[in-house]
């Protein structure tokens, strides 16, 4: 008896960016699994502009107001130097810290990389206001609740 070969269906290559109905990714409409339903790519690029912008605030009740709008009360914040602070006032407090020593630095939005159901990641940058070359650049992973982040993860490159 012979022997049967399975025959593989031959895999089209398409392009990263490209998706079989030859949308581009950013034009697609993203779902959250929250009862916010679907939210436009958009929505997320605001959502992480205004978690942004938390950290160039210098003023103390603007940046509590912009906590307020960007982060649930719940939240938590994690990075390389900074262990689960929880809440809006344990996160003020070390953008403060942060705002003294990087002096004139801002924080931009690099790329949005990925965002599905209810997590996003992203790129920042840290550097002058005129858009030189950074001094720093890292990614933010971020959990979202209805219309705020509920936690944020950060890694430094």
């Amino acid at each position: 008896m012979g022997r049967r070969r399975r025959h593989r269906r031959r895999r089209v290559h398409r392009p990263r960016t490209e998706n079989p109905r030859g949308e581009h990714r950013a034009a697609r409409r993203i779902r959250f699994r929250n009862s916010g339903g679907s939210h436009p790519m958009s929505t997320v690029n605001d959502l992480i502009q205004r978690y942004i912008a938390v950290w160039n605030e210098r003023d103390s009740a603007a940046r509590t107001a912009l906590i307020a709008a960007a982060l649930t009360e719940d939240s938590v914040y994690s990075d390389p130097d900074h262990a689960a602070l929880r809440g809006h006032a344990e996160l003020s407090s070390v953008v403060a810290q942060a705002r003294e020593r990087f002096g004139d630095l801002v924080f931009t939005l690099g790329t949005v990389i990925n965002v599905h159901h209810d997590v996003a990641l992203f790129t920042w940058r840290l550097g002058a206001p005129d858009g030189g070359n950074p001094v720093a650049t890292g990614y933010d992973f971020v959990e979202i609740a209805g219309d705020r982040i509920r936690r944020v993860v950060g890694f430094f490159e």
